[in-house]
């Protein structure tokens, strides 16, 4: 089961709507569907929340170190609390998907993402969960710095905010060790969108005149008001 809820990203209002703090986005609705504020503690280096699901006692946890640094913050709550790193789940944002959709799995590379990175080394193991919030690719490597610290267009935002809103269904799934049943969740396709209907071509004018023409009422010849 899951006792630790990380969400990768950058603290300050500059890159509150940017690419790379999708965990951050993650971590806030999952507080705001719990009833639950986090709160700074310094011990931690991050913004931290207690959660019961069920009868298990979970965390949430925002790293306030920018992102270079995120292992340093989680490594400390998890040696606190003696959390084995296959009880974490860390959240992030992920080039490799397409917005609005997300992966669930455990250990791997960082590639080349950097909280991950730093993860690794303060866990000292890949051995933890990751849930990967599609972003999009920018479709060459010398743009993905600029990218990930973007603001997504707003039919982006909306994707990924769908994908929040999906997934975050599997977080309760997860604090409980349903690790299948939060695969599931996850791993649904979302919903595409319905195309727009194609209007119907118009009849033509003389066809219009012609079907007014077929469907007239005859009228009846006037009386005569000279008959007897």
């Amino acid at each position: 089961m899951i006792k630790l809820f990380v969400g990768l990203g950058n603290p300050g209002p500059e890159y509150e709507l940017t690419r790379h703090n999708a965990g951050f986005w993650w971590i806030d609705n999952v507080a705001e569907a719990l009833g639950l504020t986090l709160r700074d503690e310094r011990a931690y280096s991050g913004e931290l929340a207690r959660a019961n699901v069920n009868g298990h006692t979970v965390w949430l946890l925002k790293p306030q170190t920018f992102m270079n640094l995120s292992g340093k913050s989680i490594g400390a709550l998890a040696r606190f609390y003696k959390i084995a790193p296959e009880e974490i789940l860390v959240v992030h944002d992920e080039l490799d998907l397409d917005p609005g959709h997300a992966k669930l799995k455990l250990g791997g590379s960082h590639a080349g993402h950097n909280g991950l990175r730093d993860t690794h080394q303060h866990l000292g193991t890949d051995q933890y969960w990751r849930l990967r919030i599609g972003i999009g690719h920018p479709g060459h490597r010398s743009e993905v710095v600029s990218w990930v610290l973007g603001k997504p267009p707003q039919a982006q935002r909306d994707a990924i905010s769908d994908c929040i809103t999906r997934t975050i269904r599997a977080f309760e799934p997860l604090a409980e060790g349903e690790l299948e049943k939060a695969t599931r969740i996850v791993h649904k396709n979302p919903a595409k969108p319905k195309p727009p209907k194609t209007p119907k071509a118009p009849k033509p004018v003389a066809a219009e005149a012609d079907d007014a023409a077929s469907s007239a009422t005859p009228t009846p010849p006037a009386a005569d008001p000279t008959a007897a």
